[in-house]
């Protein structure tokens, strides 16, 4: 595989769970990505090394999953002037995930963070996959046919409905 251009980065190895979803959508694509746990609040150093070398080791997106009060998303863009995607996860020490969504929805002007859905991570893998497909016209191909296969499957579910009944269809 060439050289990582998403990083894929997550607070803890329990958060692998929801984010492995960016990585696997992204292999899908032949998108070249790495992955690893940064932890904001048990490794600074490692979370400061990790987004200030970033673009030089030739990084394009940072996808960062974090649970809980859910820091490394908006400390990493703090550090990094390449776009970062922050996946709040439900965790078990969570309110209900309404810290982990609040706490990387609600950056300060100058450090946006792209926020997804609580556990979105494959959302965020789709939305790298995006950002740089502006530049990649190859990626752009893909992307057009994972979108066309979503309508696919709609229309046969609704074309399945009709022919079926509702009460035909599970």
């Amino acid at each position: 595989m060439s050289k990582a251009v998403v990083g894929i980065i997550m607070g803890s190895q329990s958060d692998l769970k929801v984010m492995k979803e960016a990585a696997e959508f992204l292999e899908e694509l032949k998108v070249p990505f790495e992955l690893t746990v940064v932890s904001a609040h048990r490794t600074p150093q490692r979370m400061v090394d990790y987004a200030s070398s970033a673009r030089s080791r030739g990084l394009k997106v940072i996808v960062a999953g974090a649970g809980g009060a859910a820091h490394l998303p908006g400390m990493v863009a703090s550090l990094t002037s390449l776009p970062v995607i922050g996946v709040p996860i439900k965790s078990s020490n969570s309110i209900d995930g309404w810290d982990s969504v609040l706490s990387i929805l609600q950056m300060p002007a100058g450090v946006p963070v792209a926020t997804v859905a609580l556990n979105g991570a494959k959302n965020a893998g789709i939305l790298a996959a995006q950002m740089l497909a502006n530049h990649d016209k190859t990626l752009a191909k893909r992307l057009d046919a994972f979108k066309a296969n979503l309508k696919k499957k709609v229309e046969e579910s609704f074309e399945a409905i009709e022919r079926k009944g509702w009460k035909n269809v599970s």
